[in-house]
């Protein structure tokens, strides 16, 4: 089947300067063999044209140009010959093998051995003489030696390209990690902008609110004196926030980043803070032993309660806000429980942000996380956290006390 691509330059090169070249050379008288049916200078050069015009089609066409090619030399044997003609049938040849199909880069090879072979043994018995062997040899070079060039070729062709298709592909899986570490490092750090920042702003935006809207300096007092321990934590926050994206960590959490042994001061602090809004903060930790836990385990279970603690400022009603530790085996469990209404009295707005970071830090450890209201005692409806930390094993890393 003859492709429609049209004929590459070089093709046609090659085609102009054969058929020039194998004209001059049947000017010059200059012969291959002698006493042929077609004794005629003339007569060698009905091959040499139609070799030179299969040229044009080794690209598009090789094989059909390979076939039309091995008639034309065969053609070419009842001529005087012309040497032209016999080496672009060898161009020919390497291109079947470089252009073709798989099957046919294949197949060509094994024939023009075994034709090699075939018309060796069968000039051998014809003449019984060694000389036979140069015709053997001669058919090598003609049909063998240019199949199994055009082999080698192919082979390093197709290596190159597989070689440059894995690049690619590892360029590729590169590329896709860098996006992927760049947005999973986002994502970290939105949690912890979000787990530093946001409890000590709802509890300046609350109480600062409480100090508009009550015309009490006592209460103006206890409120800016909130505002002002907050403000302090917040900056402080910030600024191991801001040390840690300078300084390139690639630890999972900042090497100061508080942990569950903190939980006292930061129950004390959600108790100050929540008392002019009704809701009193308790901290029952029923853990029997409380063994070094590793370092990712630890500040999890402290963001948990830190956006829990601020959750029930911002939307609980008043009454107590339960912050339990347990574990069972090599599992941490880690629940806060406020009471689920309505309540008088400033309150800070929500985005659902921190269930979602939340959400986030229990899933990177190959934890259980659920939030939502359950029953309480009497009639009550609570709201509740519950996050279930896996503890693996090695403990190295982690300061619980």
């Amino acid at each position: 089947m003859f492709s429609s691509a049209r004929p590459h330059r070089h093709d046609i090169l090659i085609a102009a300067v054969g058929l020039l070249g194998g004209a001059v050379l049947s000017l010059l008288g200059l012969r291959m063999q002698n006493g042929r049916p077609l004794d005629a200078s003339w007569t060698a050069l009905v091959p040499l044209t139609v070799m030179a015009g299969l040229e044009p089609l080794r690209r598009g066409a090789p094989q059909t140009a390979l076939v039309i090619g091995t008639l034309a030399l065969v053609a070419d044997q009842f001529t005087p010959g012309n040497l032209a003609t016999v080496l672009m049938f060898t161009d020919i040849m390497y291109a079947a093998v470089l252009y073709g199909t798989p099957a046919a880069a294949r197949r060509i090879p094994v024939t023009t051995f075994l034709i090699t072979v075939g018309v060796t043994i069968g000039f051998l018995a014809w003449f019984r003489d060694a000389e036979a062997l140069l015709v053997g040899i001669l058919t090598a070079l003609v049909a063998f030696a240019p199949a199994l060039t055009g082999v080698s070729v192919r082979n390093h062709r197709e290596a190159a390209d597989a070689a440059r298709l894995r690049a690619d592909q590892i360029a590729l899986l590169a590329e896709m990690d860098r996006t992927q570490a760049v947005t999973a490092e986002r994502a970290r750090m939105a949690r912890e902008l979000h787990d530093m920042v946001a409890n000590h702003l709802s509890a300046i935006a609350i109480h600062s609110t409480a100090a508009l809207s009550i015309d009490e300096p006592e209460t103006s007092r206890n409120a800016l004196g909130v505002i002002r321990e907050n403000s302090v934590e917040g900056l402080a926050e910030m600024r191991r926030l801001i040390g840690l994206l300078r300084t390139g960590s690639a630890d999972p959490e900042p090497s100061s980043s508080p942990t569950p042994a903190s939980l006292d001061a930061l129950v004390e602090q959600h108790r100050a803070s929540a008392a002019s809004s009704g809701l009193s903060c308790v901290l029952e930790d029923t853990r029997a032993d409380r063994e070094r836990l590793p370092a990712p385990v630890e500040p999890a279970a402290y963001r948990i309660v830190q956006e829990s603690l601020t959750n029930a400022l911002k939307h609980a009603a008043p009454g107590p806000v339960t912050v339990r530790l347990g574990q069972t085996e090599r599992l941490l469990t880690v629940e806060v429980s406020s009471v689920l209404g309505d309540r008088t009295g400033p309150r800070a707005p929500g985005s659902g942000a921190g269930l979602v970071g939340m959400r986030e830090r229990v899933a990177l450890l190959g934890g259980e996380f659920e939030a939502g209201p359950v029953a309480g005692g009497d009639d009550a409806r609570l709201w509740r956290v519950r996050a279930r930390l896996p503890v693996p094993d090695g403990t190295e890393g982690g300061m619980w006390s």
